[in-house]
């Protein structure tokens, strides 16, 4: 993580704004994390207003604090690339425990960030390392966002850092038969997609190592939708200020609509892709959530249940999009995995 300008006194935004249009450039602004940016920029205009360099210091800084909080009894390897000469966004984080709760092949959870496919970052995991207090190894991965690349990118790139993880697990001492993914929103989404997808090869890609497999053994899906096609014709999303149907975030996505793009639109489902070979599934999804409606999740354990895969649907009544406060919460993830990755 490059931070450059953390404890020093930011340069003021229009002495860096040549041009005075009220914005600055990546070429004004050459920004040390690129994270970063790509976290504050909200109308992906690869542009910063005025309030958006502001944003850009306070998230810069939040990532700083998470690294400097890490807990003494974890190892961590940061910024892997997972794919040789790849994509800026083509990283992982590695999180390894230490002393007593440490065995000599660790089983390992990957967590996949949300953030509608436009933002988020693997640099905002400190929650969900509490699983390395258990004896769980956490890998937690970049892939490319919806302005760099449309849909298949991103289940590639899950793909290739699942691949790369294995490859490596000897290096790290981990257990390369004990895998598990888990992520929110749209990372809940995607490990969905992980764990349906095994067996689809047109969704499998060529990025990086190809010659070891990137089926995983637990998927934990915190309300992600699974269902494009159903979805159409939801209100749209309140946190894009853009009147324009196709700055939505599955517009965005899927390069188009999902009225002109239903191929892809069903390609980029879980839903289309269950089989009974699929791994053991825990779904979580609040009740109240605007965003991904639960039946998403409804429709989609049932789906699994019916062709023979063990699936779990636990509803937080009351709870919208987004959930990560109370320990039962936190709970029933830790059981899901050490049934499920035997620790």
């Amino acid at each position: 993580l490059a931070i450059s300008s953390i404890h020093a006194e930011p340069i003021s935004f229009a002495d860096l704004d040549e041009n005075h249009d009220g914005k600055l450039s990546e070429e004004e602004f050459s920004a040390p994390n690129k994270d970063a940016f790509d976290q504050v920029d909200d109308n992906i205009d690869r542009c910063l207003s005025e309030k958006e360099y502001k944003a850009y210091f306070s998230f810069e800084e939040r990532l700083l604090q998470e690294r400097e909080n890490l807990p003494a009894n974890i190892k961590a390897y940061y910024d892997l690339p997972y794919v040789e000469g790849g994509h800026y966004r083509h990283k992982l984080d590695l999180y390894l425990p230490t002393g007593e709760v440490a065995e000599k092949t660790l089983p390992l959870v990957i967590w996949i960030h949300g953030g509608g496919w436009r933002k988020g970052t693997k640099g905002t995991i400190l929650r969900q390392l509490y699983l390395v207090e258990h004896g769980f190894a956490v890998a937690s991965i970049n892939y490319r966002l919806s302005h760099h690349a449309k849909f298949p990118a991103q289940i590639y790139d899950c793909k290739a850092a699942i691949r790369f993880l294995r490859e490596k697990a000897a290096e790290y001492g981990i257990d390369p038969d004990r895998f598990g993914v888990w992520g929110s929103s749209a990372g809940g989404h995607l490990v969905a997609l992980v764990g349906t997808s095994g067996d689809v090869k047109n969704l499998e890609g060529k990025l990086g190592v190809t010659d070891v497999s990137s089926r995983v053994q637990a998927v934990c899906d915190w309300f992600g939708p699974t269902d494009f096609v159903q979805m159409e014709g939801r209100p749209p999303n309140p946190n894009i200020k853009s009147t324009d149907p196709l700055m939505q975030p599955v517009p965005r996505l899927l390069g188009g609509l999902v009225s002109d793009n239903k191929r892809l639109a069903r390609q980029a489902s879980p839903a289309s892709h269950v089989s009974h070979d699929d791994p053991p599934f825990l779904i979580m999804h609040g009740d109240s959530d605007r965003l991904v409606p639960v039946q998403q999740s409804e429709v989609f354990h049932d789906l699994l249940t019916k062709v023979g895969v063990e699936s779990e649907l636990i509803i937080i009544p009351g709870a919208g999009h987004g959930f990560f406060k109370k320990p039962e919460e936190l709970e029933a993830v830790t059981k899901f995995f050490k049934n499920h990755l035997g620790r």
